[in-house]
């Protein structure tokens, strides 16, 4: 199966998703995605494969997304942050033929296994 992760190696939630697709045996391409951010238009795409508004997909931990309203703010504005910033996606994203999850837990990659 092919998967694809937006992955960040410090993030060790990321790094235990990326453990659960290397042992199922996933073809995978690993993107780290502060070094190569999606565009705009694939994380939109993602998120509405994933069932996610990009406000349920905002990191709030370790930035400053609350204080600047982003909690609060429309879809467009929110996706504008993420990828001007794309410290704000929470993560891991990962895609595969069945479909995309923000895999946190980790388990949640299972059910796009």
């Amino acid at each position: 199966m092919k998967a694809t992760i937006w992955h960040n190696p410090k993030c060790g939630t990321s790094r235990n998703t990326l453990a659960i697709l290397k042992e199922r045996g996933a073809d995978l391409e690993v993107v780290e995605y502060l070094k190569n951010p999606p565009t705009r238009d694939k994380l939109a795409q993602l998120y509405a494969d994933a069932g996610l508004e990009p406000s349920a997909a905002l990191r709030i931990r370790g930035t400053d997304a609350k204080e600047r309203g982003l909690t609060e703010a429309d879809a467009d504005t929110v996706l504008d942050a993420m990828v001007a910033e794309p410290i704000l996606i929470e993560r891991p994203l990962v895609e595969t033929e069945k479909g995309v999850r923000l895999c946190r837990p980790k388990e949640m990659v299972e059910e796009i296994l």
